[in-house]
This record gives C-alpha cells, structure tokens and sequence, in this order.
C-alpha cells in the first residue's frame, strides 16, 4: 500500500486575533523548530515566550466562531484518527519556464509536408481582426509553485510518538515541502502550562522583630 510520511506537529499557537468589530478573527500557527540564529529580531520578540519557528501560517476563522485555544497551545496529532479522510494543501514543484506541449499538453504541429521546426510550436493565437491576444490564452511561460489540493485522502497509521502520519497516495509539492493537512471533527490541543513561582522564604518572616540575645555575667 503506498503512503506517504508526513511530519504533522507539533505545532504551537503563536498569536489569537479576536474580532473587535471587524468581523475578521484567526489564529496563528507555528511549525518546524529552528536555531536561534536564524530569526531576526522582529521574529525573536514575537516569539519570546515561544520555541524558535520557522514556518508561521495565519488561518481566518468564520464569522461568530469562538476562539478555543489560547498562545503557547500545542497541537499534535492527537487531533487526527486512523482511517480519517482529510485534505492536503501544498506548493506544486517548480518546473520552469515550458512549452505548450508540456505545460497544456497540446498535439503539436506535423513533423514533416513542410512543417520544419514546427513539431513542438504552439500555432495560431487567434483572429488577427480583434487586434489583440484575449487574456488566458494558453502560451509557453513559467509551470509549477501553484497551490494544489488533494482530497479524499485516508490516513492509514498515526506515530503519536513522533507526530508522524501516513497518508494513502501522494501529496502535492517537493519533499520537505510545507503542507496544510485539512481534517474533520473537533481541534484538540494541549494547554500551555503556566510555570509556578514560589514566593521567597525571606518575604514570609520578614515581618517578625528579630532580637539578639543578651549574654549575662555572673556575679561573684
């Protein structure tokens, strides 16, 4: 059975933006660790109290949704269940610039009766009496690094422990590649843990009066 592994998480929530008015809310979403020394200061600051990311991704939510989740939530593949259909969101790998042959698929010309060096031209473009292409006219120009999605996909196995999953079929994109996994059913994150600081020893018994002791001599 050919699947595909794909590394889903863990992610962390890095910004809530609440509607105040604008009808408009969502969430941020951070992935894939990174050193330090490969964000800049704007990145560091917005993500002081947050691992290093690389990969920052905002999604909207709908008019009325409720935000349940909160900075610093993780998300892993908890959310997911074996044998769930999902859809996966990627970047079509770059081919370049390309003919119309292998960008369109077209036919092309005849390979021979006076047809020299046309095999693979596009041919005609149109009337010549509206004096203009008409736009989308299909032309040779730069194939690939479109966003592609691919539905009905089953997940055939979960790794919990190293939040991998593996996905019947293939995915869009490159290897490595960043991919938005779209499944069904209720998110489920775990809470961010607030750390507990305890209060000095010193602030507790600092309002008690401290006397020396007085030595006394005997008496002879």
């Amino acid at each position: 059975m050919p699947v595909t592994l794909v590394e889903a998480g863990p992610c962390f929530v890095t910004q809530v933006k609440k509607d105040t008015g604008t009808g408009r809310s969502g969430i941020q979403i951070g992935f894939e660790p990174v050193e330090t020394k490969h964000l800049n200061k704007p990145q560091l600051g917005h993500l002081k109290d947050l691992p290093s990311l690389r990969f920052l991704k905002e999604f909207s939510l709908s008019m009325g949704e409720e935000v349940k989740v909160n900075r610093g939530d993780e998300i892993t593949v908890e959310s997911f269940k074996l044998g769930d259909i999902v859809e996966v969101i990627g970047t079509s790998k770059g081919k370049g610039f390309q003919g119309v042959v292998k960008r369109h698929h077209f036919a092309g010309g005849p390979a021979t009766h006076g047809h020299k060096d046309n095999l693979r031209m596009p041919g005609d473009i149109g009337a010549g009496g509206v004096q203009r292409v008409f736009k989308d006219q299909r032309m040779a120009g730069r194939m690939g690094g479109d966003q592609i999605t691919v539905k009905n996909l089953e997940i055939a196995a979960i790794d919990a422990e190293k939040n991998i999953l593996k996905i019947k079929g293939a995915l869009p994109g490159a290897r490595n590649g960043l991919l938005i996994i779209v499944g069904q059913g209720e998110l489920i994150v775990k809470k961010k843990v607030e750390p507990v600081v305890a209060a000095p020893v010193e602030a507790a018994v600092a309002s008690e009066p401290v006397t020396a002791p007085v030595e006394e001599k005997a008496k002879v």
